[in-house]
C-alpha cells in the first residue's frame, strides 16, 4: 500500500482543481463590461440593499424631508478625549474657515471680507447655544442656509465627533453641561470646567 501511494517525488499529474472558476477567475477592471456575469454586464455595482460596509455605522433612515424629526435625534456615540480632539481636528479643517477656530463665526472667509454676512457664532447667543445636537446633524448632512452639505467629507462617526467637539465648547460658555463623553468614574470626560463649577457651587452651600 505504502509502495503504491509512492510516486518517486515525481508527479506528473496536476490532479483535479476545486472550483476552477475561482482559481482561474478572470480579472475585469471597473466601470467594464463583464460578459454577463451579473444582469447588467456592470463590472461595479451597488451595495445589495440593506447590507452595511464593514466599519460603518447603521444608517439613521431620516431624509431630508424629516428636518423636525432630526431636532430630537441624539448622538449613538460617547467619545473620549482623543476622540474628542479628533472632532476638534475635524472641525478645524472643514468647519474653522467659515465658523473660525474659536467657533465665534469669524473664520478667515469672513474676516477676508469675501463673505458680506458674518457666519453662525457657535459659542455665543442662545440660539445656538441651544441648537440640538441632531438639528446640527442634519446641516452638517443637508447644508443650511450658505453652508453646503459635509455629508461626503464626513461619516457618520466623524460628524457626531465635530458635533461633541462643538458642544463640548458651548456647555464651557454658557450652554448645556456635556454629556456627549464617555463617562470616566461617573464623570464625562472633557467637561472639567463644568465639574470644577459645580464643586465649587457646592462648596459654598457647604
Amino acid at each position: 500500500m505504502a509502495a503504491a501511494c509512492n510516486s518517486g517525488g515525481i508527479r506528473r499529474n496536476p490532479g483535479k482543481t476545486y472550483a476552477p472558476d475561482m482559481t482561474y477567475s478572470q480579472a475585469y477592471d471597473a466601470y467594464t463590461k463583464n460578459n454577463g456575469v451579473t444582469r447588467d454586464s456592470l463590472v461595479s455595482q451597488l451595495p445589495v440593499a440593506g447590507t452595511i460596509a464593514r466599519g460603518q455605522a447603521l444608517p439613521d433612515h431620516l431624509t431630508e424631508a424629516d428636518s423636525v424629526a432630526y431636532n430630537s435625534l441624539q448622538s449613538p456615540y460617547s467619545f473620549t478625549e482623543a476622540e474628542l480632539e479628533e472632532g476638534k481636528r475635524l472641525y478645524n479643517i472643514y468647519c474653522g474657515i467659515c465658523h473660525g477656530a474659536e467657533l465665534n463665526g469669524e473664520g478667515p472667509l469672513y474676516t477676508s471680507g469675501k463673505f458680506a454676512s458674518m457666519p453662525a457664532n457657535l459659542k455665543s447667543g442662545e440660539q445656538y447655544l441651544s441648537m440640538s445636537a441632531g438639528k446640527m446633524y442634519y446641516a452638517i448632512v443637508y447644508g443650511k442656509n450658505m453652508m453646503g452639505s459635509y455629508a461626503s467629507q464626513l461619516d457618520v462617526h466623524q460628524r457626531w465627533a465635530v458635533i461633541a467637539y462643538i458642544k463640548q465648547v458651548q456647555s464651557q460658555n454658557g450652554g448645556a453641561p456635556f454629556t456627549m463623553g464617555k463617562n470616566t468614574g461617573g464623570t464625562s470626560v472633557a467637561n472639567t470646567e463644568v465639574v470644577a463649577a459645580a464643586a465649587v457651587d457646592t462648596a459654598k452651600n457647604n
